[in-house]
């Protein structure tokens, strides 16, 4: 039998363990006994262990000493510390000197092999468990994939797929990660035709809708204010909810959580999924009512979205609240904005509705566009989620939240929308006043072959703008980007593996908001 690790067991009353040391062996795992801390020493610096249970009180060296010494030479060696005393001081000494688990005698069979494969086996036997979960999972996806869905059955399935992205991240070498894309891809299909069938309906209401970008200060800002709470309303552009679930565990120690989901409004791009926020209206009712206020043109992030503090207090004024002091409205392009919204925290966030605009996700997608630095340190999804995380680890706008879990605030998060790999090129006709963008264009008389993208010829239909005779949008599908015939290949290649947004994707349109009030409240 092939050992399950080498255990180097430190005691000098090592006779009185050799049943002990039988179980363990008749278990898989090789031991070797060793009376006195100088001999294990020795030993760990010839031979290779893979853990050591080292007693605390010994004849001459004692086990802190010990573990001292080993750790100086071998901090990655996992080491166990058993002790007859349970004095706090001692454990708390003991936890100080980088000890990996601590058993108290008399230690027993079943206590020791625990401890033996939590510290050898936990990530083996963590890869079975999620080998096995994992194609139960696959399968249930699979057949749900063959029958009727309603909306609320896609946010379950990507929030499963986001669920099992990030816990597959840890554990790359149980070849899931192809399966696990394969699969999001299928399911990418087959929610394009569902959006493509359903879309039209939700809004001209003969089906019941999903929670949408128009909908969410209306049902998760609002009701805080009615209840005179003071909220601060935080939007991570394009921030997807496999990277949401990245830096949750973040939050924890700090605040209760309330996840929900929602769905955003086509296209999925800043100027039309953010102003929907803001606002509370389709892009086409924006254009009517505020004519001057909202214009269509490109996804340019200064310009569009200029006036979503006046959108913000114009809805919550619709929505029948009155809030004194007015609202105050914060947008972090860079990092010295950002720094300057967590030095006047505590003065922003006294009003009774603060919010926050933070670009950061959204200028890292669009900059690995052009960065060999950024491609080389974000090759795929995993990276690009471990890179988010590492931002908001270190940001500014976490030591914003920090400081409000320390205030009576309730804290909403929440995006605009969220990101896909563009993969696959779709080549699209269109004249020279065609818009530039990758995911979704409109213009006058665009063709694109129907498996690629949504073809809106009516826009009222999506309650979009209408911008004269034969104009009409195109929302891409899937991983597919659109190219124009001039130059094809050359672009085909360049925008192929960049992070784009604007279409029709799981992860561009199911997106979390969450709730967050201090623990401390």
């Amino acid at each position: 039998m092939t050992s399950k690790g080498k255990i180097l067991w430190v005691d000098d009353e090592i006779d009185l363990l050799r049943s002990h040391i039988i179980f363990l062996e008749e278990r898989g795992y090789e031991v070797t006994p060793v009376t006195n801390a100088d001999d294990a020493i020795a030993l760990i610096d010839r031979e290779h262990f893979d853990m050591v249970l080292l007693d605390e009180m010994m004849h001459g060296k004692d086990g802190i000493t010990a573990l001292g010494e080993i750790k100086e030479k071998h901090p990655s060696l996992p080491v166990v510390m058993v002790t007859k005393s349970e004095e706090e001081a001692l454990m708390e000494d003991a936890i100080g000197s980088k000890i990996d688990d601590y058993l108290t005698k008399p230690v027993n069979p079943s206590q020791i092999l625990l401890t033996c494969k939590k510290i050898l086996e936990t990530r083996e036997i963590t890869g079975a468990r999620i080998s096995r979960d994992y194609i139960t999972e696959f399968n249930q996806i699979s057949q749900k994939l063959t029958g009727p869905l309603g909306w609320r059955d896609w946010v379950g399935i990507h929030t499963s797929l986001c669920e099992w992205e990030v816990e597959t991240d840890q554990h790359s070498e149980l070849g899931l990660k192809q399966t696990l894309g394969d699969q999001t891809r299928e399911c990418n299909v087959q929610f394009a035709k569902f959006i493509e069938s359903n879309y039209p309906a939700w809004l001209n209401g003969t089906k019941e809708a999903p929670t949408f970008s128009t909908d969410i200060i209306r049902k998760y800002v609002a009701p805080h204010l009615k209840q005179q709470r003071n909220v601060v309303f935080l939007v991570l552009d394009n921030l997807r909810l496999d990277q949401l679930l990245t830096i949750e565990p973040l939050l924890y120690p700090y605040f209760k959580i309330k996840k929900d989901y929602y769905y955003s409004i086509l296209p999925t791009a800043t100027p039309f999924s953010r102003n929907a926020i803001f606002s509370g209206l389709f892009p086409s009712e924006m254009e009517e009512r505020y004519p001057d206020l909202w214009k269509q043109g490109d996804d340019d992030e200064r310009s569009l979205n200029r006036y979503e503090h006046q959108f913000l207090d114009y809805q919550i004024a619709d929505l029948g609240i009155e809030i004194k002091p007015a609202s105050k409205y914060v947008k972090a392009l860079d990092v010295k904005e950002a720094s300057n919204v967590a030095r006047k925290i505590s003065t922003l966030s006294s009003v009774p509705l603060l919010a926050i605009v933070v670009n950061f996700v959204d200028i890292l997608a669009h900059s690995r566009s052009d960065s060999e630095v950024l491609r080389e340190i974000t090759p795929d999804e995993a990276a690009y989620r471990s890179l988010t995380k590492s931002w908001f680890e270190h940001s500014y706008i976490f030591q914003v939240l920090k400081e409000l879990s320390n205030r009576d605030n309730i804290v909403v998060i929440t995006t605009d929308h969220g990101s896909i790999r563009g993969m696959r090129g779709a080549k699209v006709i269109g004249d020279r006043n065609t818009s530039t963008n990758l995911r979704y264009k409109f213009g006058k008389s665009l063709k694109v072959d129907p498996k690629h993208a949504i073809i809106i010829r009516d826009p009222a239909t999506y309650k979009l703008p209408s911008r004269g005779i034969n104009s009409n949008y195109l929302i891409a599908k899937e991983d597919y980007y659109f190219v124009y015939p001039t130059n094809y290949n050359y672009y085909l290649n360049h925008y192929r593996d960049s992070l784009q947004h604007g279409g029709v994707s799981l992860q561009e349109m199911i997106l979390p908001v969450v709730t967050l009030e201090s623990k401390a409240g």
